[in-house]
């Protein structure tokens, strides 16, 4: 099974920025959906954004326009790129591999998690 190390939360005024590493390792990344979820407390966890195996993209209404995923499948690194942000984005977000895809998957596996705090 393969591992996923989350990097890059922080705390951030509404408005500002902040971008997620998530680096993979023990597995054949480019041929995984990756993912981005989050889990706000006392909220079910919910997608963020994800590329599917096929490269293609796709975002929770709720970030459209303001965050980007992106993946590097030579370092085996995805990211998120958060802009515009506001208090409700604030949660603990969760990187997350699927095989084989977003989907229909047979396995999955799941990062410890970044926090990510905005104040208003």
């Amino acid at each position: 099974q393969g591992q996923l190390v989350e990097s890059g939360g922080g705390s951030v005024q509404a408005g500002g920025s902040l971008r997620l590493s998530c680096a993979a390792s023990g597995y054949t990344f480019s041929s995984y959906c990756m993912s981005w979820f989050r889990q706000a407390p006392g909220k079910e966890r919910e997608g963020v954004a994800a590329i599917d195996s096929d490269g293609s993209a796709s975002y929770a209404d709720s970030v459209k326009g303001r965050f980007t995923i992106s993946q590097d499948n030579a370092k085996s690194t995805l990211d998120l790129q958060m802009n515009s942000l506001k208090p409700e984005d604030t949660a603990m977000y969760y990187c997350a591999a699927f095989y084989p895809s977003c989907a229909d998957y047979a396995y999955d596996f799941w990062g410890q998690g970044t926090q990510v705090t905005v104040s208003s």
